[in-house]
């Protein structure tokens, strides 16, 4: 299956992008008839933190969500396959040109002189700014991510993860000592806490209004290791992406663990506004509910 992936990939990473997007397009417009469950999800997250849409606005911005995945999803061809040189002409950095200048350098050169760590919600084009910051920084880079249930697509990710620079992919077994002597370490932490992974050690905070169950990993983690938050998001664009870097997060972390996760969530919903069909919708957001509250996504 890996190489099967790999073959099919690299011929797909031959492409010019706006045939690969045009397959995208496609692809999303089947997977959004074909998988009705998700585009349950989808619709049912949107309704819940979009309360103010018609049903047209839902049922439109659902299918342009399955349309964004497609195409970033057959953009790993070129991201995972392709050549540094194409992937570079595909990428745009937004933003103040020292903060990017601190990102790609170690914490004992970079301007702001502390340990960093990027907050990186989930739109569709996290992988590639992982991949650009793997490509262009000097030191190490470090992520948590989930194993995939299939042992070769998890190898053949964790392979196309890992193809430049120093980096370190972590599970959330390895622990917390690891990643954070890591950080102190200089190594520039690449963090995604902004998914429902359940109710261990997750904490209810509003997302759009609704009590949904967050990690608050970013606080923690920037506590323990005295880092500067930075987010960092990735937009979808006609001819690539662009890498939007936002100014640190302001007092952050307080001593309120349950104060800066709500906030992680105020500062994303602003984001998330300006392209909301480029975010994760298709996954169960709100899944692990307050005790005593029913599921919001029917029978599992």
């Amino acid at each position: 299956m890996r190489r099967l992936l790999i073959f099919t990939m690299t011929l797909l990473s031959m492409l010019p992008l706006g045939v690969l997007r045009g397959l995208g397009s496609f692809a999303g417009a089947v997977l959004y008839r074909w998988v009705p469950k998700r585009a349950h999800i989808a619709r049912v997250n949107l309704k819940l933190c979009f309360a103010h849409w018609s049903e047209a606005q839902i049922e439109e911005a659902v299918q342009a969500v399955f349309v964004f995945f497609a195409k970033a999803w057959l953009d790993r061809a070129w991201l995972w396959q392709g050549g540094a040189q194409t992937i570079q002409s595909r990428i745009k950095w937004v933003g103040d040109s020292d903060l990017i200048a601190a990102l790609l350098n170690n914490s004992e050169s970079n301007h702001l002189g502390e340990p960093l760590m990027v907050f990186a919600p989930h739109f569709v084009g996290l992988d590639v700014g992982w991949t650009a910051l793997s490509m262009q920084r000097q030191g190490a880079l470090s992520t948590i991510y989930t194993p995939q249930s299939s042992k070769a697509a998890d190898q053949w990710m964790r392979e196309s993860r890992s193809r430049f620079g120093e980096v370190h992919l972590f599970t959330r077994e390895d622990g917390v000592k690891r990643i954070v002597s890591g950080i102190k370490r200089g190594e520039l932490l690449y963090l995604l806490p902004d998914m429902n992974f359940g109710p261990e050690e997750s904490i209810f905070v509003p997302f759009f209004g609704v009590l949904a169950a967050t990690v608050p990993s970013l606080s923690r983690f920037a506590k323990l290791s005295g880092s500067k938050v930075i987010p960092m998001t990735t937009q979808m664009t006609h001819d690539g992406y662009e890498i939007q870097v936002h100014a640190p997060l302001k007092d952050f972390p307080s001593e309120d663990f349950a104060a800066d996760t709500a906030r992680m969530n105020q500062w994303l919903e602003q984001e998330i506004q300006k392209m909301p069909d480029q975010y994760f919708w298709l996954h169960k957001r709100f899944k692990t509910r307050p005790e005593g509250r029913a599921s919001l996504y029917g029978k599992d």
